[in-house]
């Protein structure tokens, strides 16, 4: 499709985490189908989320026990009971919660899955799930956490951190354990592909999330010990992370450990292609996050303590997606290429025609307004990882304040709702897709933000609606701005 012709849409968003449930957090339950719904009514094509992956350190999407599996915390528990698992509906002790207690939700959940299971029969679509290649060992991976006290693989007795390099160790003792797991994997694929197949029949696509890197406590890595730099102890050599920025001063150290890219190229980059193929199946569209490590990744010595010690290093990037592209041709992608970056880092993302990413928030100065992209690009008036709009604009001076609202009047855009002025400028720039996250749509102000980059726990990630009162309340005006935009 020519640039000219491709068709303006709007998206919104949401973690699914933070959807309201009964149970604490949000599910692929009836609010998720609501929310679809709601979605649809108001002319939104497209519904964002963060990774639903196992959730690691911090209880983060974005440091996972494995690439491909996803929580348990996600699982619709009324769903099962109408499965007949469950002979009982669950007690909906946490529905008012106002944000997600991990800790408390994980036990409530599991207490019942572990029922539901008893009374599980395997069919043949359990039987053709749990024959894809990462499904027995994650099970195990997992079971062997659980049995260790949740500790690192680092931290398990020699025969069990050997096990994927054949040490004999027989984990049958544990194979009603391991059963469970791959119960509790069957099931929330299920139920997120009838979720996913709901969204497409109201003409909703749904973009997923990968994060660059995997955790260290991951099966990725547990199992494929040779596609990362590791010691011979198995701890890092190196790390992850990203110099001082606009959110640190120190640098992010993320602590992921770093791809051995050498061993990837002479595998034909099979562990990102198995990666990004399994998660084309969960997504209609795909964002890579920290796209520009494809290009350059800041490597950090694993002694050091902060990101401000490192060097740029060169990814082979081409290589990467020219293998990707020439197996799966039809691929959507969009690139996150937000920072201070290389111009090489837009040639790249450039030459496979991938969106990237215009984040109001950033780019956005009173004196001018945005810049004009002559690329492909998703607009967003902030991320995950941003203040809402209403903690960015309020924290800016009275001078700056009156500059933003002149240069938005001058453009045609109403300023008496500040929050609702910036995301028509956002919805009427010229990207063929335009993101608004939940919290700006509703008008949050701190209270809305989701995660704090540099920070680790409390209160990131645990921000969830109780109901859906105040988003409805945003119906028409996201409606009436989809239509005069013309993103529908």
């Amino acid at each position: 499709m020519e640039e000219g012709t491709r068709k303006k849409k709007a998206g919104i968003l949401m973690p699914v985490a933070s959807l309201p449930s009964p149970y604490g957090i949000g599910d692929f339950g009836k609010y998720s189908f609501e929310f679809i719904d709601f979605l649809a009514e108001c002319g939104v094509k497209v519904w964002q989320i963060l990774p639903l992956n196992p959730l690691g350190y911090g209880n983060s999407p974005y440091q996972p026990y494995s690439s491909m599996a996803g929580d348990e915390l996600y699982i619709d528990l009324d769903d099962l009971h109408h499965q007949g698992l469950l002979k009982k509906r669950p007690l909906r002790a946490l529905s008012r919660a106002k944000s997600v207690d991990y800790e408390e939700v994980r036990k409530v959940k599991g207490e019942v899955l572990r029922d539901a299971f008893q009374y599980f029969v395997p069919d043949a679509g359990y039987e053709k799930f749990i024959a894809m290649d990462w499904v027995y060992p994650y099970a195990v991976f997992l079971t062997f956490k659980k049995k260790n006290g949740m500790k690192t693989w680092l931290e398990w007795p020699k025969e069990q951190r050997e096990w994927p390099a054949g040490s004999g160790f027989d984990e049958s003792v544990w194979a009603k354990d391991i059963a469970y797991e791959m119960f509790i994997q069957y099931t929330f694929y299920r139920q997120w592909m009838t979720l996913k197949a709901y969204a497409n029949r109201k003409g909703i696509e749904i973009m997923g999330d990968i994060p660059f890197y995997v955790g260290l406590d991951s099966l990725d890595v547990w199992r494929s010990r040779e596609d990362f730099l590791l010691g011979a102890d198995g701890q890092p050599t190196f790390v992850a992370g990203v110099p001082p920025d606009y959110f640190s001063a120190t640098g992010q150290r993320w602590g992921n450990p770093i791809y051995n890219w050498e061993k990837l190229e002479k595998d034909k980059f099979r562990f990102w292609i198995d990666r990004i193929t399994y998660t084309a199946r969960l997504f209609d569209i795909v964002r890579i996050d920290h796209f520009r490590a494809f290009d350059t990744f800041w490597k950090i010595p694993a002694e050091c303590p902060t990101a401000v010690e490192g060097e740029w290093v060169e990814a082979p990037g081409y290589a990467l997606f020219d293998a990707l592209f020439q197996k799966h041709p039809d691929l959507n992608i969009v690139a996150e290429d937000l920072g201070e970056l290389r111009p090489e880092v837009h040639t790249l993302r450039d030459h496979y025609a991938l969106p990237g990413m215009d984040v109001v928030q950033f780019t956005f100065d009173p004196e001018w307004g945005s810049p004009v992209l002559e690329h492909r690009s998703v607009v967003y008036t902030g991320t995950h990882d941003n203040e809402t709009l209403k903690q960015w604009f309020e924290a800016k001076t009275a001078e700056d304040q009156e500059k933003g609202r002149k240069f938005l009047r001058k453009a045609g855009v109403d300023t008496r709702h500040i929050v609702h002025a910036f995301i028509v400028y956002a919805m009427e720039r010229n990207s063929e897709l335009a993101i608004i996250p939940i919290s700006d749509l509703m008008g949050l102000g701190e209270e809305g933000r989701i995660n704090r980059p540099g920070t680790v726990g409390d209160p990131n990630w645990k921000w969830r609606l109780v109901d859906y009162n105040r988003l409805k309340k945003q119906k028409d005006f996201l409606k009436k701005t989809i239509q005069n935009t013309g993103r529908v």
